[in-house]
């Protein structure tokens, strides 16, 4: 049944407002084995990320993975939780937070900035919820995922078009697919990487790691490969190093067939089998720390370099809600909505 808001089914005379929805992946709402196991099953039953036929999935996920791989992953969350929460969550509520301030400082309460969850919680239907009872007549929806691929850009697309074809009035709206190649973006990873390194010191090479996807997307068309290579090469040419300073690899692999290569655990063992004497490693693909980037990375990976005889192993952290990346989001929002924003009450 349509889900209509009968109090917005007069909204055409509104003062116009801009709606900011931020969305990240998600993290269970506790590091516990029953928590893990109902975002995993929400998060793993999505056609866009799990693109085996239905009911041999259905079978393989209901009867194998959700009674084995939750209690392992709990484990893992509760390696990396924090006071606040997930460190996701965290994190990305800390971005939400300065970002709203940011708008607050130029636009006087006209910008209004929601974070949502495509897995999880906040909903992406509660956030627009917010957004809809605060007033917002123009929407743009940035996911924060530098790199498209279908299997996470693409199904936030799924789930905000599915919560606005609920509704009898639906917002002008805009939807910032990537921004894996903006100028603003690569600059503020190459700041942040010379800050670390000018005040930390550098390693003697630097790892570029992203998540990883089944090798069967990119040959169906996804983007995300070439778009993670561009990301990398300029990235690398920002902080004029040389190709044999740094390495792209892949992370975060899942089942049997396939994914991008090459491996990240694979690269840094063999780095540390050549008895590297240091690395430097920072995930260009997220927006922000997390599971993956502090548990995978800082302590699985980091064990795996030292433990096949590397030396010093580095992990830089994701921009998060440094002021940097803060300000590049900012203007990458209004690079998206200068029309809407010249409004003369948005203004």
């Amino acid at each position: 049944m349509p889900r209509y808001q009968g109090e917005f089914s007069n909204r055409h005379d509104l003062t116009p407002k801009l709606g900011v929805l931020l969305v990240n992946l998600g993290s269970p709402d506790e590091p516990t084995t029953r928590a893990v196991r109902r975002y995993l099953k929400e998060f793993l039953w999505d056609p866009r990320v799990v693109e085996i036929p239905r009911p041999a999935w259905w079978l393989i996920l209901n009867l194998l993975v959700l009674n084995t791989r939750p209690k392992k992953s709990a484990a893992h969350y509760q390696s990396v939780w924090t006071d606040k929460g997930s460190p996701l969550l965290a994190h990305s509520r800390d971005q939400a937070e300065k970002l709203g301030q940011a708008f607050e400082q130029q636009y006087a309460g006209n910008v209004i900035v929601e974070l949502a969850m495509r897995y999880g919680n906040p909903s992406i239907e509660s956030a627009l919820d917010n957004l809809y009872h605060a007033g917002a007549t123009h929407l743009v929806v940035l996911p924060l995922y530098p790199q498209y691929s279908a299997t996470s850009t693409g199904t936030v697309f799924d789930e905000v078009t599915a919560v606005l074809q609920r509704r009898r009035w639906i917002p002008e709206f805009r939807f910032i697919s990537h921004y894996f190649d903006d100028s603003g973006y690569i600059q503020a990873l190459a700041d942040d990487i010379q800050h670390h390194w000018s005040t930390q010191g550098r390693s003697e090479h630097l790892l570029l790691s992203f998540h990883g996807i089944p090798k069967r997307c990119t040959t169906q068309g996804d983007p995300y490969e070439h778009e993670c290579k561009k990301t990398a090469e300029l990235l690398a040419k920002a902080l004029k190093l040389q190709n044999d300073e740094w390495t792209i690899t892949f992370q975060s692999r899942f089942g049997r067939e396939e994914w991008l290569k090459p491996y990240t655990e694979q690269t840094l063992r063999s780095m540390g089998k050549q008895k590297l004497s240091s690395i430097d490693v920072v995930c260009p693909g997220f927006s922000s720390d997390c599971l993956e980037t502090l548990e995978e990375i800082e302590m699985t990976n980091r064990d795996a370099f030292i433990g096949t005889g590397g030396k010093n192993f580095t992990y830089i952290p994701a921009l998060n809600a440094k002021h940097g990346h803060i300000q590049f989001l900012k203007h990458l929002i209004e690079r998206n909505s200068q029309d809407w924003l010249a409004l003369e009450n948005i203004q």
